[in-house]
């Protein structure tokens, strides 16, 4: 079989595959002697760690049975870890290829992995000695290394890098351009985006998404709504992702009528609500005053975070319902929740707006006592 043909038991594999099944497809390749072909062990490697990210270990554990592996079931691996819980594993795959005694080298693929891991992780000496190593082997040219490194940039927030990224791109394509927007978008430099943008001939979701974020995040919230209604007009899809933004574009006006006819365009095209969406809608309601509206989401959500509890405990005490945000904020460890410092903001304004200062000293102690929370000067 041609190693670029997908064999036809490992091509049974996916996203829903239970952990039997993957032990059961595992027996049957080894039953049959597919996995004494390098090729198909990659292919196999590849197909588990993708599947999803509880079968890394065992991923790990088929590639180690491999006398030689090859790059592909490394970059596979490598892959497979620049988005998962521990981006930073991916380095052990890169090191693997580095120590391996088949002549295997690292290659553009395997270069473009390590700088979405450098994203992921977010440390800036990493990606700068990944970037020196693609400029080394020669892979500082290639165009989905340089998208990557856009990318990278733009999470440091360093808008002149990306810029300098940019135009080392002798022909940037459909996907590095979108790459930019987002990067420039990101930083705050949402003239230059928006320029970008209007010069792409295609538009795709990622593209339209990037700028409304962009102009919510620096303030210009009517600009966010107004290109959200173009985006419709295009017929464009609209996601979970560009109703975040739209969201916080309607909390930053105060536009609780806009806000609600976002909501009921969510309810409306089934859009699924995340646990960032409901948070932001949340949100949304708290700000503008309706906390009624704010818990009927709050309490309908399937998953809530910290982030998720903290808004409306936020909502609560900017509306004046002190001890409703105490109360609240009892139920939220009960759940086993962990505050974090945001969440000690809105607990103390609780406090504070009902008059109790020896509760708030209670939990001004316990946030550092309790949970490790330095106090700041918001507390």
């Amino acid at each position: 079989m041609s190693r670029f043909v997908k064999h036809p038991v490992i091509a049974l594999l996916d996203s829903r595959a239970t952990f039997k099944e993957v032990r059961q497809i595992h027996a049957k390749l080894v039953v049959d002697g597919t996995l004494n072909d390098n090729h198909l062990v990659g292919q196999f490697v590849k197909a588990v760690a993708l599947s999803d990210q509880k079968y890394l270990d065992y991923a790990n554990q088929i590639l180690d049975k491999s006398d030689n592996p090859t790059l592909f079931a490394l970059n596979s691996m490598i892959r497979a870890h620049c988005k998962s819980l521990v981006p930073e594993k991916s380095f052990d795959f890169y090191r693997r290829i580095l120590r391996s005694g088949n002549d295997l080298k690292p290659d553009n693929y395997t270069v473009n992995f390590l700088v979405q891991a450098c994203t992921e992780i977010g440390v800036r000496e990493t990606g700068l000695q990944v970037h020196g190593m693609a400029i080394r082997r020669g892979f500082d040219n290639d165009p989905h290394v340089q998208t990557g490194l856009i990318s990278w940039y733009a999470e440091l927030g360093c808008t002149d890098s990306c810029h300098k990224m940019f135009d080392s791109v002798s022909c940037p394509d459909f996907v590095c351009r979108t790459a930019m927007v987002t990067a420039c978008a990101r930083c705050g430099d949402v003239g230059f985006a928006r320029k970008l943008f209007e010069e792409m001939p295609e538009k795709d979701p990622i593209a339209w998404n990037a700028m409304i974020s962009g102009y919510a995040q620096v303030g210009e919230s009517r600009e966010a709504l107004d290109l959200f209604h173009l985006m419709q007009m295009e017929g464009v899809k609209v996601n979970a992702v560009s109703m975040i933004s739209v969201l916080s574009a309607c909390t930053q006006l105060g536009a609780l009528d806009q806000g609600r006819w976002a909501h009921a365009y969510i309810e409306r095209n089934k859009i699924n609500i995340t646990v960032r969406l409901g948070t932001t809608l949340v949100d949304l309601y708290a700000k503008c005053g309706d906390m009624n509206r704010a818990m009927e989401v709050f309490w309908g959500l399937e998953e809530k975070n910290v982030y998720t509890w903290s808004s409306a405990l936020n909502g609560f005490a900017m509306n004046g319902f002190g001890e409703k945000c105490l109360e609240l904020f009892s139920l939220m460890k009960q759940d086993g929740v962990t505050p974090n410092a945001v969440t000690f903001v809105s607990v103390l304004r609780g406090c504070s707006v009902v008059g109790l200062v020896d509760e708030g000293q209670k939990h001004f102690d316990s946030m550092r006592n309790e949970f490790g929370i330095e106090p700041q000067l918001d507390h």
